[in-house]
Formats: C-alpha cells, sequence, structure tokens
C-alpha cells in the first residue's frame, strides 16, 4: 500500500512484532496507515533488531514528502517489556531471553523508540480506530490469542500499573477445571479461553478449520461434546470480561485476536452467557456488558497502529 498524500508535520512508524511476522506501518500525523511492509519473522536478537530497523527505513520511504520526516518509532511485541526503558525479555517464540531493543534500534535509527507489550499496544489501535479522536474514558482490549490478556486505555493512555502486569488476567487462577498452567498455576483463565487452549481443548476441526467457530457450529448443531467444550469456554470468558468490567468499568471492551476473528457468532455465544448470569443477578444485569462488547477491526494492523500512537 502506498502513500497517497502528504502532511504537513511529524510522522510516526509503527511495528508489530509476531511470532511469525513483523510488519511496519507508516503513520500520519492524523493517525491513519499510509503504507505498511512486512517480513517473516527471524528469531535471535540480532536478526529481530536488524529485521525491525529495516522495515522502519523501508516503509519511511514511502514519504511523498522530502522535508516530512519520521519523529519516532513505536514498537509493539510479547513478551516481558519495560516500556520506560524499551528492555524486553523471554520472547520464547523468537528466542529472546534479553534485548534492550529501544536503545539499540534508537541508536541505528536516530530518532526515538518506544516499545510497548504488543496487547497494549493493540488496545491503543483499537481504540483510535473504533473511537477515531475521542478515547475519553476507559477502552479494555481483551485479547484471545496463544494467551489471554487485556490492554487498558484510559484517555488515550495505557495503564501499565505498578510493575506493568495491569490486565494479565489470563493468569488469574479462578477456573474450576483447574487445568495446569505454563506459569506454575493451576486454573488460569487462559487455560480454558485463549486460542491456544481452545485448539486444545477442540481439535476435531475438519480441513484445517479454526477451532472456535467449529465449535460453535457444531455445538449449535446439537453435538454433545461441542456444547459441552463450549460452555467451559464461555464460563471462562465472561469470569474474564465480569473481571473487566468490575475492575475497570469501561466505556467500551473490544474483543480481538485469533478467536475474535470468528466474528459475530462469537459475540453472540458471550452475549448468551452474560444473559443468563443476568437472569439471576440485577447487580450484572444493570452493567449490561453485553452491549459493551465491539470486535476489533480486521482490517488494520491495530498493534502496527497502536505502537506508532504510543510513540
Amino acid at each position: 500500500m502506498n502513500a497517497q498524500k502528504t502532511y504537513a508535520g511529524p510522522w510516526r512508524v509503527g511495528v508489530d512484532i509476531g511470532g511469525t511476522k513483523i510488519e511496519a506501518a507508516l503513520v500520519s500525523p492524523a493517525g491513519e496507515i499510509v503504507a505498511s511492509e512486512r517480513v517473516p519473522a527471524r528469531p535471535g536478537n540480532e536478526a529481530v533488531l536488524d529485521d525491525v530497523t529495516a522495515l522502519v527505513r523501508s516503509v519511511a520511504g514511502h514519504l511523498g514528502d522530502p522535508k516530512s520526516s519520521i519523529a519516532a518509532v513505536g514498537v509493539g511485541t510479547p513478551g516481558q517489556v519495560d516500556s520506560a526503558t524499551g528492555r524486553i525479555a523471554h520472547v520464547v517464540n523468537l528466542g529472546i531471553e534479553e534485548l534492550e531493543l529501544g536503545a539499540l534500534a534508537g541508536e541505528r535509527l536516530g530518532v526515538p523508540v518506544h516499545v510497548e507489550n504488543d496487547v497494549n499496544a493493540a488496545a491503543v489501535g483499537a481504540a483510535r480506530a473504533l473511537c477515531g479522536n475521542d478515547t475519553s474514558g476507559t477502552i479494555v482490549c481483551l485479547n484471545f490469542g496463544t494467551g489471554l490478556a487485556a490492554g487498558v486505555v484510559t484517555d488515550g493512555r495505557v495503564v501499565h500499573g505498578f510493575s506493568g502486569a495491569a490486565g494479565e488476567i489470563g493468569h488469574v487462577p479462578v477456573d474450576p477445571n483447574r487445568f495446569p498452567c505454563p506459569c506454575g498455576q493451576r486454573g488460569c483463565l487462559e487455560t480454558v479461553c485463549s486460542g491456544a487452549s481452545v485448539a486444545r481443548l477442540w481439535p476435531r476441526t475438519i480441513d484445517g478449520r479454526p477451532p472456535m467457530p467449529d465449535l460453535i457450529d457444531r455445538a449449535r448443531a446439537g453435538e454433545f461434546a461441542a456444547q459441552r467444550v463450549l460452555a467451559m469456554v464461555m464460563h471462562a470468558i465472561a469470569d474474564a470480561l465480569q473481571m473487566i468490567g468490575q475492575a475497570y468499568d469501561p466505556r467500551m471492551i473490544v474483543l480481538g485476536g485469533g478467536m475474535a476473528k470468528t466474528g459475530d457468532p462469537f459475540v453472540q455465544v458471550i452475549r448468551e452467557e452474560l444473559r443468563e448470569r443476568e437472569a439471576d443477578c440485577p447487580f450484572l444485569a444493570g452493567l449490561k456488558l453485553g452491549e459493551r462488547l465491539r470486535l476489533a477491526p480486521v482490517d488494520i494492523n491495530l498493534g502496527a497502529l497502536g505502537a506508532a500512537l504510543c510513540a
């Protein structure tokens, strides 16, 4: 996608680091993605650093005005992120134990590089994509990826918490099935309602179909095994939504990640679970959590957009 017009003022580049690809987006002062490029992700500190800096330089070449320049770069990445220093650690899928990504990339590029957790970056991108310039109040993005986590944005800014763990609801050990979690606990929410856990609980898909839409369709068709697994998953998702709703009272809860690409059927089964709970609880009914749900746009790289805005 090439830039169609130019803007006066600063431009930013956002980089979304994933387990299989790295994508960079050129973002205008108006908050619009006007060009993007991606490469397959390669493991290792030097490979990631090389790919990030090369992509930033390449996508910056789409600037139509030679007087314009990149003012800042934002990077969204999985793993443990110190957003104050730009240090990342334990990015397992890419073989990174520790990397001073912000400082090293900034030295190479000659501009400030801000590093943010990927879910937080996606939350900022979702807030902008769905609300435009009015990002007042609190907006939470619940990401159903390999794990389960929430990005919390208040008045357009990420809520990190004291240690950066705000929104890490995937490791709250409340699920009654008590499945073991890699974090060392049992019963973490992400052992039941993350994308990886649903694939483990429902490995029966046909012709490579994603587990979530297959699970919903088979449960709707009356297949008992599918109904049992779907009930388990929806119970955990509703628990997560109640935690978000009662802890943050957000104006909007954005459903993102691979499972959310199921679309409206995914939202429908969640709302059905919430309505069942509301039937016996006037307090919960008054929160109207189902009305606050939105699907994350699938035609925008929210991680790259949000990373640029965080910068």
